[in-house]
């Protein structure tokens, strides 16, 4: 006769594994109980083979038990259960990574200057924390004028979030936006520019084109001169005060965005390090904005030759 119930400890038997390992996946509920002896001994059926299979394989994953009874209870998949794992998994990899470059950069330089990097990276070790601290700065900051849309798209620029496969420079470049920032008095665009600009919120809708040109003059390494990305600043700027693009009003613009430019140097660093900490894929805007201060000159120096 076939046999179709086991007791635990024929499944030790059979398993290798101890009675004790399998009385208390029992009692967790793991292994279901398909009968009980004339004596009241817990008899279990062929789905107990089944299960003891997938906790196996489950617990080779170090998979802790109660994750384990939800997948045999049907409160979650196995799927989610990979998802979720593979996740856990992949943030814990990416603070391994943040903590070795943070060491390799601690590692590499002389006494004085380790005191100087520890303090900034000490800055950055809770990636989440970090990033929020980043954006939660520049959304206080930025001008109340600003679109949403433009808001945020400004913020992800302003704050970016930590490398995800961080080197000793990229940490520290991360670390190093967080101390400007906390730095007292450390401004986005010098006053006079802003209140001008609250006057023209259409700026901000009109601005994209003059920047996508920008952006992909620099890209090009072409020097600043007149030219479609110039035009396209000016025409913003002419639109959002209901001015007309005339040498008068090119003259006015230039001595505003030259007073404008003479940005804080933190700010200009600050640009830079989002470009160390983003391996260049955001638009300096320092650099930008000279490049187009400068185009611009040089536009109105050729309609006064």
């Amino acid at each position: 006769m076939t046999q179709d119930t086991w007791s635990i400890g024929e499944l030790a038997a059979r398993t290798g594994l101890p009675v004790k390992t399998l009385r208390y996946y029992s009692d967790s509920g793991l292994l279901p109980v398909a009968a009980r002896s004339t004596g009241g001994h817990r008899r279990y059926g062929p789905e107990a083979w089944e299960r003891i299979r997938l906790i196996r394989r489950l617990r080779a994953l170090d998979t802790p038990i109660a994750t384990i009874t939800q997948v045999v209870t049907g409160e979650r998949t196995l799927g989610e259960l990979v998802a979720t794992e593979l996740e856990s998994v992949q943030e814990r990899l990416t603070e391994l990574r943040w903590r070795e470059a943070t060491l390799m950069s601690l590692n590499d330089c002389p006494g004085e200057e380790r005191l100087r990097r520890l303090e900034i990276l000490s800055r950055v070790q809770r990636l989440p924390e970090a990033h929020r601290t980043l954006t939660d700065h520049w959304y206080r900051e930025l001008s109340a004028a600003m679109p949403k849309p433009r808001l945020d798209i400004m913020v992800a620029m302003l704050a970016p979030a930590p490398p995800q496969e961080p080197v000793p420079a990229t940490a520290l470049a991360y670390g190093e936006l967080h101390l400007l920032i906390s730095t007292p008095g450390f401004t986005r665009w010098t006053q006079d520019y802003d209140e001008e600009m609250r006057e023209g919120p259409a700026f901000y809708a009109e601005i994209d084109e003059a920047a996508t040109l920008t952006a992909a003059a620099l890209a090009q390494g072409l020097p600043p001169g007149a030219g479609e990305a110039v035009d396209a600043f000016v025409s913003a700027h002419a639109r959002a005060r209901r001015e007309s693009d005339t040498a008068a009003f090119r003259s006015h613009l230039h001595g505003l965005v030259s007073r404008s430019s003479g940005f804080d140097p933190r700010l200009e660093r600050y640009w830079t390090l989002v470009g160390t900490a983003t391996a260049g894929r955001v638009l300096n805007m320092t650099v930008a904005h000279r490049w187009l201060t400068d185009g611009l000159a040089m536009s109105i120096a050729a309609t006064n030759t």
